[in-house]
């Protein structure tokens, strides 16, 4: 459970001084004039003439065993569906078998701190916007430090929600249904992967914009949500399209919108909720690969290749695009240019909403 407080301008101003000062301290400075080289001498030119070409980089010997990709939520979760869209080819490329280990719980964050552990070079996580992001930020008692403790490898995909309500909503179009959950008041609920995840603060901020005020009820994942939806003890949700489009189209949940700036190929049917008139809840989910921040660059780099022309590969994009993600594949300083993004946006719907984590 969380509790969600109005926080004092002070306690804001503290959490937002902190949260700039130690986020991605280890990012190289990129404004620093670089030192003054002293001019050389003749017998320094002369040797540097004479010196041998370095010799061509050696393709690293790894790897030399299974790699294991870690999952923090159970088996059907977005994150476990993306992670066996790449396994298998990610095995061809890198002849060694790849093992996706669900290890759920905590908001993904057991498995995440297992990754920043890991000592065997094999070691990764398939990991989402929080556990990359916010997981200290929103709770201090949180073991590893995103920023610290993971190395970013590669981008898989991105995709928009869908925010859902119950089949019983009354009415026929999203509008409606969109009243019906504003009416609700705090009688409504919604649920979410857990405290912290996009699911989660991107509620949290739709709820700002919207109008909303339904409970959060944590979930170790989004098909026990969806089951509870089903089973009438949750009113509303925001889910991934390749989860939520499966019980739209049985008629089994309604879809009020996405929460992109424009209409996403993924759902083309669906409006986005700016057209519904929730202004300003654009919130976009994503899978990621990360290592632990002891991974040799020359494995992270093995590693962020191969991912990368196995996410460009048509197989592997059609897969990624059945379990609803839009391939996007970057390298690993693309990736870190997104999660500094999102620490930021995430950080800021947190004390924008005195979001606090139970310790």
């Amino acid at each position: 459970m969380i509790r969600v407080l109005v926080p004092a301008r002070a306690l804001q101003a503290l959490l937002l001084a902190a949260f700039c000062t130690t986020a991605w301290a280890q990012a190289p400075a990129t404004s620093a004039a670089p030192a003054r080289k002293p001019a050389p001498t003749a017998t320094t030119a002369a040797a540097v003439k004479a010196a041998p070409a370095a010799p061509a980089k050696v393709p690293v010997a790894w790897p030399t065993k299974p790699v294991r990709l870690l999952i923090g939520f159970p088996p059907g979760s977005v994150q476990d569906l993306s992670a066996r869209a790449i396994a298998e080819p990610l095995s061809k490329a890198l002849g060694q078998p790849v093992v996706v280990e669900n290890k759920s719980g905590a908001s993904g964050t057991i498995a995440a701190d297992q990754v920043a552990k890991a000592t065997d070079l094999h070691t990764f996580g398939v990991m989402n916007n929080s556990q990359l992001t916010i997981a200290k930020l929103l709770n201090p008692a949180v073991a590893y430090d995103p920023a610290r403790d993971l190395a970013p490898v590669a981008l898989i995909g991105t995709t928009p929600m869908v925010l859902v309500v119950s089949a019983n909503a009354p009415g026929n179009t999203p509008q409606e249904w969109l009243t019906w959950l504003r009416n609700m008041g705090a009688k409504g609920s919604y649920g979410s992967p857990g405290n912290g995840t996009p699911g989660h603060l991107g509620m949290e901020l739709v709820k700002s914009r919207g109008g909303i005020d339904a409970m959060h009820v944590p979930y170790q994942g989004n098909p026990q949500i969806i089951n509870a939806m089903l089973g009438g003890q949750l009113h509303a949700a925001l889910l991934p399209p390749g989860l939520a489009l499966q019980q739209v189209k049985a008629g089994k949940l309604k879809a009020i919108g996405v929460t992109s700036e424009r209409r996403t190929a993924l759902a083309s049917d669906l409006p986005t909720l700016r057209e519904v008139g929730v202004l300003g809840a654009d919130v976009e989910l994503w899978t990621a690969l990360a290592g632990p921040a002891s991974l040799p660059p020359a494995v992270r780099e093995k590693m962020g290749a191969a991912l990368i022309e196995v996410v460009k590969a048509e197989d592997t994009r059609q897969r990624l695009i059945t379990v609803g993600w839009q391939p996007t594949p970057s390298t690993a300083e693309g990736l870190a240019v997104r999660m500094r993004s999102d620490t930021k946006t995430f950080g800021g719907i947190i004390m924008m909403r005195g979001i606090r984590a139970d310790m």
